[in-house]
């Protein structure tokens, strides 16, 4: 069996088991199995495949056939252009998060940032990564997530300037913040049931949703960033693409000011951004 046998045959099972992007998950898996970059695999592609190598492939397909996500099958995600690893214990990064990174990259460089519910880290670590002279905080609830942020802040160079806590939120943490950002758990209990299986059954139940109204975080967060902002500094929130006038008027309740929603690719709500005003200390 040649590489171009493989990855027909690959995409065949994959329509077959109903998978949407089915011809670009055979090649990534393809490409993992044979054991090259994804964007070199068509110079592979009249290769024979071993039996290691095709073993390798029918065990990712199966568990891709199984709905389990191609970047947990993979242990990475590529992410605004770099690669983080991901595991069970964290939320798989969606693409729409970079719509938070490219908001947060049109103000001027902070001195310091925090990332609350940190998960991968992918949030502060690209930052930190793009703003060489910011420093950093990145919390979350679970030991097991800051693992895996830590090991994502290694590999990008970023260590060093990034401290990372184990926090409810602004419980554990000390200081003001030039910008403050979150992706975090929004959705609402009553729609949890209605996710697809590669969420509902891979990612993490806490950071989904709060069990309640999906509001609960965004709360938090507007109380804590009257109390941890500078003057001026910026707050960054992802939401539900449905939650932009709720999570607007959560912020304004608070104090904060500044207020904008701002859409994603497909022109949905998918960021509230805010800030604090001078007047509030």
């Amino acid at each position: 069996m040649t590489g171009a046998d493989a990855l027909r045959e690959a995409a065949r099972r994959l329509v077959a088991a109903g998978i949407e992007g089915a011809g670009g998950d055979a090649r990534a898996l393809l490409a993992e199995a044979m054991g090259v970059a994804r964007d070199r695999l068509t110079l592979h592609l009249n290769e024979e495949l071993d039996a290691g190598t095709q073993a390798r492939l029918a065990s990712m397909l199966a568990r891709r056939a199984a709905r389990e996500p191609v970047a947990r099958i993979l242990g990475r995600r590529l992410f605004w252009g770099r690669e983080f690893t991901v595991t069970p214990d964290v939320l798989d990064p969606r693409p729409e998060t970079e719509c938070l990174i490219a908001a947060a990259l049109r103000g001027a460089e902070p001195a310091r940032l925090i990332d609350l519910g940190t998960g991968t880290g992918c949030i502060a670590v690209t930052l930190l990564a793009e703003w060489p002279g910011a420093r950093g905080v990145a919390s979350d609830l679970s030991p097991d997530a800051l693992g895996v942020a830590r090991s994502n802040a290694e590999r990008h160079g970023v260590a060093g300037r990034l401290d990372l806590v184990e926090s409810d939120w602004f419980a554990a943490t000390r200081g003001r913040f030039d910008l403050i950002l979150s992706n975090p758990p929004y959705i609402a209990e009553a729609e949890i049931a209605g996710l697809a299986p590669e969420v509902l059954g891979h990612d993490p139940r806490m950071a989904l949703g709060d069990g309640g109204d999906g509001l609960s975080a965004y709360r938090a967060l507007a109380r804590g960033a009257v109390t941890h902002l500078v003057p001026g500094g910026r707050v960054l929130v992802e939401i539900g693409w449905r939650q932009g006038a709720a999570v607007a008027e959560i912020f304004a309740a608070a104090g904060l000011a500044g207020i904008s929603v701002l859409p994603d690719l497909d022109g949905r709500d998918r960021v509230v951004c805010a800030l604090l005003p001078d007047r509030i200390v």
